[in-house]
Parts: structure tokens; C-alpha cells; sequence
């Protein structure tokens, strides 16, 4: 019993560096009180006194801000840094080493007995306000951002955010795949459209940049394919007239260009030469 006292209180030193000594620790931290009042609530659920075992449960809630149902299965070193709002369901298995941060919810979706919360495993991190919705599994050090919710299982190692939670990073290698395309070109593309697919750090990127920067890779890859088929077309017939795409003008987005600097403040305004556009219209009318 002390050495698992021991074993807790020490796993708040080694996760908050807040922590100064032995005594602060035992007296001033809910989270490690709300862990030790749930050993002994758990100890009397299987024991079958359920009453009891509620009452110190909600005896707990009302001290630490903590709520545990003592149904719940607490692994070895379980931290709960400040705790207040924190919430964990009856069928809810944590494992060994689990850090929550204040107004964590792990709570389920269904109505129905049975295994309805989720599942922590070893060494998973998940951050204040985050909701870990349903009977699916977390993977081992998998890291759940800040008010993300989420309903899905989660790969081990990976790294969500978001509503609903979207997996970011998942666990290393996290090597991006090796695309034939020339990085000036790509640069050239992100331009054109106005969209800086590099704006993100590496280290917690954007799952919309990444689809955005998806799609002007394929557009790249789809612009080199065509040519090359009408550099073919041609060696095969000299009579083939190679023709040109359209190109994009800033006056096909003038409305969404215009919605954009009220979002986002004034931006340089584009240069507008009316004797080229007059130009351009002569040649197309031609």
C-alpha cells in the first residue's frame, strides 16, 4: 500500500514540475487524492457494496472536483494534473502511466449496458477539455489535444486535435511519402492560388493543409501528365495543334479575394492595366 503511495506521489514529480516536495504533493493535489478515495471505492464496487462504494464516490467528487465511477479500472502511476471537471465512466479502463489535464470527459454514447467507455492505454496524454466519446481503444502513448473530441479508435503513437478529432501525427517514422514533383513548380501552383502550403509547422500539421497541398500536388502531377501526352500527340501527327489552357486571372476571384481581406485585413491590391484586358478581349472576340 505505501509503496504504491510512494509510486504515485512520485510520478507527480516526474510529470509537474510544480511539484516541490513530499508533503505538498500529499496534502495539495486532487488529483492524487481523487486517485487514492477511487482505490478503496473500486475495492468495495467488487466487494458488491455498490451503495457504499457510490457514496464514497460522490464523497470524492465533492472533495477533489474529480468524478469516478468506482466501476472504473485505474492502472499503476495515474496522474491527474488540477482535475476539476474531470469525469470517467463506469466501463472505463485506463492503463499504466496516463496523464488527464482539468475537464477531461471519458464518457460513452450509448444507453446500453455493457462496455460503453473508452479505453486508455499505457502512457496516453490527453489534454484540458478534451471528450473521449465511446468503447473503442487509445492507443499506447497516443497524445489527445486540448478540447478535441473524439469518437474513433486511435492508432498507438498518434496525435489528435480537433472537432471531430482528426489524427495529425501518427507514430515515428512519420515519414511523408516521396512525390515526383518539382518543388519550385509545387511553389509556383501555391501562388498562383494565394495558399502558402508551408505555413505549418512540421511538427503539428494542419490536416486542411495537408488535403489543400493533396490536391495542388495531384493538379501538378494531372498539368505534367497532359503535357507529355500532347508532346507525344504531336510526334505522332505534325497536324495536331497544341493548344493552350486557359489561364487564371485575379478578376475570376475578385468576390472571394474580396471576402478574404475582410476576414484578414487589407492586403496589396492587384495591378490593372485596362489596355491588356482590352487587348485580351480583341484577341478572344478575333
Amino acid at each position: 500500500m505505501f509503496q504504491r503511495l510512494r509510486e504515485d506521489i512520485n510520478s507527480v514529480f516526474a510529470r509537474d514540475p510544480a511539484a516541490r516536495n513530499f508533503l505538498e504533493v500529499l496534502t495539495n493535489y486532487p488529483g492524487l487524492h481523487a486517485l487514492l478515495l477511487h482505490r478503496l471505492a473500486h475495492w468495495l464496487w467488487k466487494k458488491h457494496l455498490k451503495w457504499l462504494a457510490r457514496t464514497l464516490s460522490t464523497f470524492s467528487r465533492w472533495l477533489t472536483g474529480i468524478e469516478i465511477h468506482p466501476g472504473a479500472k485505474i492502472g499503476r502511476r495515474f496522474f491527474i494534473d488540477h482535475g476539476m471537471g474531470v469525469v470517467i465512466g463506469e466501463t472505463a479502463e485506463v492503463g499504466d502511466d496516463v496523464t488527464l489535464y482539468q475537464g477531461v470527459t471519458l464518457g460513452g454514447t450509448s444507453w446500453h449496458k455493457g462496455k460503453r467507455h473508452p479505453t486508455l492505454e499505457q502512457g496516453v496524454i490527453v489534454g484540458a477539455g478534451a471528450k473521449i466519446l465511446g468503447p473503442f481503444t487509445v492507443g499506447a502513448g497516443a497524445k489527445v489535444g486540448s478540447n478535441a473530441v473524439v469518437t474513433k479508435e486511435v492508432p498507438a503513437g498518434a496525435t489528435v486535435v480537433g472537432i471531430p478529432g482528426k489524427i495529425v501525427k501518427r507514430e515515428e517514422p512519420d515519414v511523408a511519402a516521396v512525390l515526383d514533383i518539382d518543388p519550385a513548380r509545387r511553389e509556383a501552383i501555391c501562388q498562383k492560388f494565394g495558399f502558402d502550403a508551408y505555413g505549418v509547422s512540421e511538427d503539428m500539421p494542419d490536416p486542411v493543409a495537408r488535403s489543400i497541398q493533396a490536391m495542388l500536388d495531384h493538379m501538378h502531377a494531372v498539368d505534367e501528365r497532359i503535357e507529355r501526352m500532347c508532346g507525344t500527340l504531336r510526334k505522332l501527327d505534325a497536324s495536331y495543334r497544341d493548344g493552350r489552357l486557359p489561364e487564371l486571372r485575379d478578376e475570376d476571384f475578385a468576390d472571394i479575394l474580396d471576402d478574404v481581406d475582410a476576414c484578414c485585413g487589407p492586403t496589396k491590391p492587384a495591378q490593372h492595366t485596362p489596355g491588356e484586358d482590352d487587348k485580351g478581349d480583341t484577341q478572344h472576340n478575333g
